[in-house]
């Protein structure tokens, strides 16, 4: 079973991790339904949203390896409710 789930991250050098975060999104783009992001130029930062509907395995994965990379904060909020 499925949930819904969406990931905020902010990189805090976007020049420094922001290939790596896009590789790893890339590797999970089957339960990726959005992606907004919006950079803060002027403060060397970036923040980017990701809404998914995947296994609870997935979406932890996912989380875990952005959260790992250096210079880069994230939290998910994930559904209770399963979906199909």
């Amino acid at each position: 079973m499925s949930r819904i789930a969406v990931i905020s991250a902010i990189l805090e050098e976007p020049s420094h991790s922001q290939k790596q975060f896009n590789n790893i999104i890339s590797e999970y783009q089957h339960i990726v339904r959005g992606r907004m992001g919006i950079p803060f130029d002027h403060e060397n930062m970036a923040v980017i949203s990701l809404t998914l509907v995947g296994r609870m395995d997935e979406i932890n994965s996912l989380t875990g390896k952005l959260g790992s990379l250096p210079g880069v904060q994230v939290k998910a909020a994930i559904s209770r409710k399963e979906i199909e």
